[in-house]
């Protein structure tokens, strides 16, 4: 028996399913049993307060996905108290140009993941520093973004998606590299004053990656290398990945249907339409920016990740290693009021907003996570002290998966295997979250009116981003580009 082989655990649902099916996925579960990877310890669920018996349904969810095509397959890791009781891949990893089985160590695009584990992990790196403040206007890092109303902009507007920012720069246009990007930046103007509109942009985060260069001296795929990735000893976790793992990479689509969350595609004729992305982030501005962006490009596996989430469980440390303070994590982590309405964000991470249906219904406010467009996502629940893993490639062959429905059945499934939860303690964090969202809203409704009297935003920015990054096609397509999220 393989030295590794008892510290996965793994329970079975009975299902109906075609043989074929079954075969694949009994040589899934066997093949990722056989794989040594860095991650936190194991645990039979019993032993941390879960059901074994209900996180079998998980079995069911993701089987039934992929017979619906939904996704091709997936890894799922959930772990609770620091211990994983729940690591399991499914269906294949490719399909295209060859079939390959899942396995549980599988690289995946993590998409829009960056953000957090990335790029606002680093920035809150910084501000522990002394280097960066929340409150600082974005000038002063970036003095290219003075004036046209960009002067309010702050480091916090980035990270909460208030900064009044389009979703997207336009593709249309046939430019590439990092400082054409760049240039793009300090050309953009922003469609709404700072602080007084939640829109989701990966501009905004295209700019933090930029601070974090500026402020620190050192490119943001260096510096989330150096400082997080290499002291939590997440080994298959960072941008454009090296050649030597491009055969455990989960494939997205072809640089044909490359496309974001907006629909906009890379519309380079230079390049092999018909290839198969792998190993090559699939997010169409990232992949111009040569696949280091602030709001995309990182590849990595679900036990790095687990490693990741269980650091900000602990208060910002894992091992021997302290990448943030208790204050810093509590300060990333506490809900902010975005709009009027109470949908709520943290600095950089989702708490409740339109993006949040991999929280599922179960799990408390309070609890936060994030997700991305290439079928990634994670949430964490301080409350019960779990957090739950979900990688997908759903846009491999064709780019038609979607699972979004999946992520939030899963996280429900998870979320009711807990037998132990203290129910003061769910109530006492969604007490929590509420009174910090209602103070947030009230004071949110007071202080937009001021910001955009005192902000100066051209009138026709708004038509220009409906026009330029695709808006006015998911209005039309009932938003169906944002279904898999």
């Amino acid at each position: 028996m393989p030295k590794n082989f008892s510290r996965i655990h793994f329970t079975h649902a009975v299902v109906s399913l075609p043989s074929r099916v079954i075969a694949g996925l009994f040589l899934t579960a066997l093949v990722g049993q056989l794989v040594a990877a860095k991650s936190l310890p194991t645990a039979k669920p019993s032993s941390v307060g879960m059901s074994a018996e209900q996180l079998a349904l998980i079995d069911k969810a993701i089987e039934r996905a992929i017979l619906l095509n939904e996704t091709p397959g997936a890894v799922v890791l959930v772990a609770r108290r620091g211990r994983v009781v729940w690591r399991k891949a499914y269906g294949v990893r490719a399909l295209v140009p060859s079939r390959e089985e899942m396995t549980v160590d599988t690289i995946f695009d993590a998409a829009s993941l960056t953000k957090v584990v990335a790029t606002a992990t680093s920035v809150m790196m910084l501000v522990e520093r002394g280097e960066v403040r929340l409150s600082d206007p974005v000038a002063r890092y970036i003095p290219e973004l003075r004036g046209e109303g960009r002067d309010a902009m702050t480091i916090e507007h980035l990270l909460t998606h208030r900064a009044g920012y389009a979703p997207d720069f336009d593709l249309r246009e046939g430019w590439t590299g990092y400082d054409e990007a760049l240039k793009r930046l300090y050309a953009e103007r922003l469609r709404t004053a700072p602080g007084t509109r939640f829109v989701y942009s990966d501009i905004g985060m295209i700019a933090l990656g930029e601070v974090v260069r500026r402020a620190s001296g050192l490119t943001l795929d260096e510096f989330a290398r150096q400082n997080i990735f290499a002291r939590l000893e997440m080994n298959d976790t960072g941008f454009r990945p090296r050649a030597e793992v491009i055969s455990r990479i989960a494939p997205t689509e072809t640089r044909r249907g490359m496309r974001n969350y907006l629909g906009a595609t890379n519309d380079d004729s230079a390049t092999d339409s018909g290839q198969m992305m792998r190993g090559e982030v699939h997010d169409p501005t990232a992949n111009r920016m040569g696949g280091v962006a602030g709001h995309a490009g990182l590849f990595t596996t679900a036990d790095d990740l687990a490693i990741f989430c269980q650091m900000i469980l602990n208060g910002g440390e894992y091992g021997k290693a302290r990448i943030l303070s208790p204050m810093g994590v509590a300060a990333m982590t506490r809900p902010r009021a975005v709009n009027v309405e109470g949908a709520a964000r943290s600095l950089g991470w989702d708490v409740a907003s339109s993006f949040s249906n991999n929280r599922g219904d179960l799990f408390a406010p309070g609890s936060f996570g994030h997700t991305g467009f290439t079928g990634t996502s994670f949430w964490i629940d301080p409350a019960s002290g779990s957090l739950v893993v979900f990688l997908s490639s759903r846009l491999h062959p064709g780019g038609k998966g979607d699972v979004g429905a999946l992520r939030g059945r899963i996280a429900s499934i998870v979320a009711a295997s807990i037998t132990d939860v203290s129910i003061e303690s769910a109530r006492a964090q969604s007490e929590r979250f509420a009174a910090e969202l209602t103070a947030g809203v009230v004071t949110l409704a007071a202080s937009d009116g001021a910001a955009r009297a005192g902000a100066s935003v051209n009138a026709n920015a708004q038509v220009d981003a409906e026009v330029l990054n695709g808006i006015d096609v998911l209005q039309r397509n009932g938003f169906k580009q944002l279904a898999g999220m």
